[in-house]
């Protein structure tokens, strides 16, 4: 089975040569691509000069957010497994084994690693934890599901499930945008306890108090109007 990994990335100068190390250095069958979404702060640049053998680099010329750049990651993707791979090393490319596990043995068509079920991680924020967990807990209820952590990077999924959704969120509003059609289609999702390695801001970490708004419109959106 090979492996598509989608890395939407930021303005992520600083993380993009060791994640892409990682990556790299995981032992199943892949392809990795790569989507600059308009980076400013020499990303883009790095990635023209340096990127490296197997490596499919997208670019954007003007930032357009998360959910578009993974859009665009999807439209080149030619493997079986899709696994989305923030680019800011808060997640661990050595666990790809553990969340592929249920779709290779036949039970799920979805796996979502969740930092809440007992991996270990960085303590950092509660008002984060208290948002992450409101936001799950109202997507659980419109989309009758019981995950823990709906906005989890690691979304992983059968690739042939690319044929019967469309993404329209360009931001944030990506995440409970695929749980909504992932649920509307009825697939056996998964959970798997993963690490998590969470940023300061002034580390990098760029998710707002803004992004948790823009959330909670989209899970009302695609439950009653879309």
């Amino acid at each position: 089975m090979k492996l598509s990994i989608v890395i939407p990335v930021y303005n992520e100068r600083g993380t993009l040569d060791e994640i892409l190390k990682r990556v790299g250095s995981v032992p199943q069958d892949k392809e990795i691509i790569v989507v600059d979404d308009g980076s400013t702060d020499g990303t883009t640049e790095w990635l023209k000069e340096s990127a490296g053998e197997g490596v499919h680099v997208l670019f954007h010329q003007k930032n357009r957010g998360k959910g578009a750049a993974v859009r665009t990651g999807f439209e080149k993707v030619t493997g079986d497994i899709v696994i989305i791979q923030d680019a800011d090393l808060e997640y661990d490319p050595v666990e790809y084994g553990r969340l592929i596990e249920p779709i290779l043995d036949g039970r799920a068509d979805v796996v979502y690693g969740s930092r809440f079920t007992g991996g270990p991680q960085r303590v950092l924020f509660f008002w984060h934890y208290v948002g992450n967990k409101f936001l799950t807990l109202l997507s659980d209820m419109l989309t009758n599901l019981n995950l823990s952590d709906m906005e989890t990077c690691y979304k992983v999924f059968r690739a042939d499930l690319l044929t019967k959704i469309t993404i329209k969120s360009d931001r944030f509003g990506f995440e409970p945008e695929i749980t909504a059609r992932f649920a509307k289609l009825k697939c056996r999702i998964y959970e798997v306890p993963i690490s998590y390695s969470g940023r300061t801001y002034e580390e990098g970490k760029k998710i707002t108090w803004r992004d948790g708004m823009a959330a909670l419109f989209h899970i009302i959106r695609f439950k009653f109007f879309d």
